[in-house]
């Protein structure tokens, strides 16, 4: 049996509660795609946020459910999948808004995609911390530009950012296990 991970992503309203969670799962191997959830939390939609208009876009799939539900419906996913490693683009924020999902080991993709020593993109020219960390420009938008020579633009809808940070993992060619836990 091939081992999964996850890779998730969320959005905000503007209190700061979780008003959407995207969720890839891939083979932890060769990063390919073998599943996918998009859940967008009805309460936390209907108070808005700053990205509340791409929640719904068109072809992708979303279930509608409740605060209370939230955790048994992605605890479900994962175990279908038989999850237990997730990762995300600065793993701290996730973890912090998926306070549930703690028994999870988390690991933070940003933490290599940052650094010199893990990615040859990085320009030369780039200001770098004593640790290899890019002082600035280290978000997605700005890595996936990097290490993609395309002109990509993050759309904050958390599926699609999800899938877009697996991407970085998989254009990066690093094993899963590489990626430190948080």
């Amino acid at each position: 049996m091939r081992e999964h991970i996850a890779v998730i992503d969320t959005e905000t309203t503007w209190s700061g509660a979780v008003m959407t969670v995207g969720i890839v799962i891939a083979d932890a191997s060769n990063y390919e795609i073998v599943g996918y959830k998009y859940y967008v939390i009805k309460e936390a939609f209907r108070e808005g946020g700053m990205f509340d208009y791409v929640v719904h876009i068109k072809g992708i799939n979303e279930e509608k459910v409740s605060r209370k539900k939230i955790a048994d419906n992605i605890s479900a996913f994962l175990m279908e999948h038989d999850v237990s490693s997730v990762f995300a683009y600065n793993a701290g924020f996730d973890k912090n808004c998926l306070a549930f999902m703690k028994d999870y080991i988390w690991h933070d993709i940003m933490r290599i995609a940052a650094y010199r020593q893990y990615n040859p993109m990085i320009p030369t020219s780039a200001e770098c911390c004593k640790t290899g960390r890019l002082k600035r420009g280290y978000g997605v938008e700005n890595i996936m530009r990097m290490i993609s020579n395309k002109d990509y633009i993050e759309t904050h809808n958390a599926l699609l950012d999800a899938r877009d940070e697996l991407e970085i993992m998989r254009l990066l060619g690093h094993p899963s296990d590489i990626y430190p836990q948080i």
